[in-house]
């Protein structure tokens, strides 16, 4: 085995692409196929399906995988070390974010990273909290931002900071002659606007609104929108109400462009957690990065 062949192997995993491997790595097509071949002829077995149009890891495959990402992020760690010591840390992340950290957490993080290390890039990609977890466990994507915990013996969660799903509305009448905690009874006659099965949001109104036995099908839904920042702009315009993290509307409701109101006897409070596999080891970079976020949160 050498480096080449399990960066081929790893990249070819998580891509599930034997192109998109190629072009990730700077290789030619053919090139990452024969380090394949060579590395499943020196292991005597079969690492990666061919036989239908998507690409999987056998049994083999899949036993291999951790330990290769392992030994590639060792290789990467010394040369981190290296660079470090010469004054110079470079390199990209990739951080996969559901909608709220992504639109309203991760940008500062980022910026003041940036300030420490201004030659590492980022790749920021949107999955809603499932799909951030999935990517994980299937070795398409390294470390993510959620806002749901969905329990996993393979996953590390590491709680990061707090935040609390309020009744968003536009202002104006009936609206700002409401309290600032209104009973949930009082509301169940609107048009509600609510993001898209999957999202850390929904789940948590979901779960909490049964406990209240309001089942989510007995509401007046009159739209399904996945980007917060649409949703916002369609409050706006009158065409209903909805349940939306704290941390989206600050501003709106700063500036009297939107009201919001908590819900009594509701608790729609959550955390937001960095979400990585437990059994692979990080890349250096991405440790630093990860060290850096959990700093930000408990300085």
């Amino acid at each position: 085995m050498d480096f080449k062949q399990l960066e081929s192997f790893v990249a070819i995993a998580k891509f599930k692409s034997f192109s998109k491997a190629a072009d990730y790595l700077y290789l030619t097509q053919p090139t990452i196929s024969s380090h394949i071949i060579n590395l499943e002829k020196e292991l005597k077995t079969t690492l990666i399906n061919r036989t239908n149009k998507k690409i999987s890891l056998t049994k083999a495959g899949e036993v291999l995988y951790d330990y290769a990402v392992n030994i590639i992020n060792l290789k990467e760690n010394a040369k981190f070390k290296l660079e470090e010591f010469k004054g110079k840390i470079t390199g990209n992340i990739e951080i996969a974010c559901s909608t709220i950290p992504e639109q309203y957490i991760i940008p500062d993080i980022i910026c003041k990273f940036n300030k420490a290390y201004p030659d590492v890039t980022f790749n920021m990609f949107h999955y809603d909290s499932k799909q951030v977890v999935e990517g994980i466990l299937h070795g398409e994507i390294d470390f993510g931002m959620v806002g749901a915990k969905i329990a996993h013996s393979q996953l590390k969660y590491s709680e990061l900071t707090n935040d609390e799903i309020v009744l968003v509305t536009p202002c104006g009448e009936p609206y700002d002659s409401f309290a600032s905690e209104i009973n949930i009874e009082n509301i169940l006659q609107e048009n509600f606007i609510f993001r898209e099965r999957g999202s850390g949001t929904r789940a948590l109104l979901e779960t909490t609104l049964k406990k209240h036995k309001v089942d989510i099908d007995d509401l007046k839904i009159i739209a399904y929108i996945e980007n917060t920042e649409a949703i916002k702009q369609c409050i706006r315009k009158g065409l209903g109400v909805s349940f939306l993290s704290k941390h989206a509307i600050e501003d709106e409701v700063k500036h009297h462009l939107l009201k919001a109101f908590k819900i009594k006897d509701m608790e729609l409070d959550r955390n937001f957690y960095l979400v990585c596999h437990k059994y692979r080891s990080p890349s250096p970079l991405e440790d630093a990065f990860r060290k850096f976020v959990w700093e930000y949160f408990n300085a």
